[in-house]
């Protein structure tokens, strides 16, 4: 669209208003990527069972019996309940898929179709629905069938030989983002397949890449780099500040603030490659140096010294940080049961379309008659499907 046609849509409060989201998952990948959309102001709809729920409300610790977990993971969502296993929940979830614009799931490949509900029948009676499948090995190949959580899908890639952590909540919310934008070009949905196992590896491109260079199998570091040094945490008087002094004038900034001039002409060190060849050498001088002083100590000196530098900080340090307190990143949000939840935010700022963070996660079957009714169900008829054990609602 040029810039002199007239916009198609009314002006928005959030990136993702009007965008229907059905999501039925369990654990961290599905839900994470439909918090990701529900932060952008989708509605999203989580699916769950009757009987119990996404698996993660059961997870400690608890506040007044919910998981604060979940509370947080599944924060500005609608909890519908239906049981998939009988005609009639399939028949109101049919009717719900017709309704949106995004399904999100992660149950092993086959489970959507041995419920009549895989992504052909829904596509069928709704053409525009994008439908994203989360799967520990994605819908193809022998693993297809095995069960992954984060742990086991961080051994198997590799991954955890390196450091680091897999998402295929983000590369699931990315992709749909993806195909709601060429949906508006094309008109028709699409069926996204996300594999942990491929989003975990898609997170070491640099290894891979050095890999595939020189066949070199990367080693694990801690907190060193593979190209630079010094940069990684260095012990403190009273725990670690991470430096990180690459470029020639970082270095020579360095090497002055500790007083550690002599490593400046020190064959060992005089180069960045030289530096990173002998970087436990290079540590272990350093180490002499700043155990002396507290990590604030170091910090202060390195900051006014022009050096990147930081403290590593617990998870309590970092929450009560000034930076981000100033920047209003811890929330709370309204809880029909709990009151409030304290909770992060979202890292995303947009200047037009902010992100929306209206509640915490909730109750199981919080609204169901809600959004059931809005499909043109009946008070009654609610009741009979509540009497049935099709659905199950929790006033708040």
């Amino acid at each position: 669209m040029s810039s002199a046609q007239t916009p198609r849509y009314p002006p928005l409060k959030h990136p993702l208003d009007g965008i229907r989201v059905l999501e039925l998952a369990n654990y961290m990948a599905g839900p994470y990527c439909g918090m990701l959309l529900g932060d952008m102001g989708a509605e999203v709809i989580k699916v769950e069972n009757p009987q119990g729920g996404d698996y993660t409300r059961l997870s400690a610790p608890q506040v007044q019996g919910e998981s604060a977990g979940f509370m947080t993971l599944n924060r500005n969502k609608q909890s519908v309940t239906l049981n998939l296993k009988s005609e009639r929940g399939r028949e109101i979830f049919k009717a719900l898929a017709r309704t949106a614009d995004v399904l999100v799931e992660n149950f092993r490949p086959g489970t959507m179709a041995d419920l009549g509900l895989a992504y052909p029948a829904l596509a069928a009676i709704n053409p525009r629905l994008i439908y994203s499948a989360a799967t520990g090995f994605g819908q193809s190949g022998p693993y297809r069938q095995r069960a992954a959580l984060d742990l086991i899908v961080q051994g198997m890639s590799g991954l955890m030989s390196i450091t680091g952590e897999p998402s295929a909540g983000l590369f699931g919310a990315y992709a749909i983002l993806a195909a709601l934008f060429a949906r508006e070009r094309t008109g028709r949905g699409q069926f996204i397949d996300v594999s942990l196992l491929e989003s975990a590896l898609a997170l070491e491109v640099w290894e891979t890449s050095g890999y595939f260079a020189n066949g070199q199998v990367p080693e694990p570091l801690g907190s060193a780099h593979r190209v630079n040094a010094p940069y990684q945490a260095f012990r403190t008087a009273d725990g670690y500040v991470t430096i990180g002094a690459t470029s020639p004038a970082n270095w020579k900034a360095f090497c002055a603030a500790l007083n550690l001039q002599p490593l400046e002409s020190d064959a060992r060190f005089a180069t960045v490659p030289a530096r990173r060849a002998n970087y436990l050498a290079l540590a272990q001088t350093i180490e002499a140096v700043t155990t002396a002083q507290p990590s604030e100590h170091w910090y202060r000196l390195l900051e006014q010294a022009g050096v990147p530098c930081g403290v590593l900080n617990r998870l309590d340090q970092i929450l009560s940080d000034e930076q981000i307190e100033a920047r209003q990143f811890v929330v709370e949000l309204p809880h029909s049961k709990v009151g409030t939840v304290r909770a992060t935010g979202s890292p995303v700022r947009l200047s037009e379309t902010p992100v929306r963070l209206e509640r915490a996660g909730p109750l199981l079957g919080e609204h169901t008659r809600e959004v059931l009714g809005g499909l043109g169900l009946s008070e009654s008829e609610l009741d009979e499907l509540e009497m049935a054990g099709v659905t199950s609602a929790r006033r708040a």
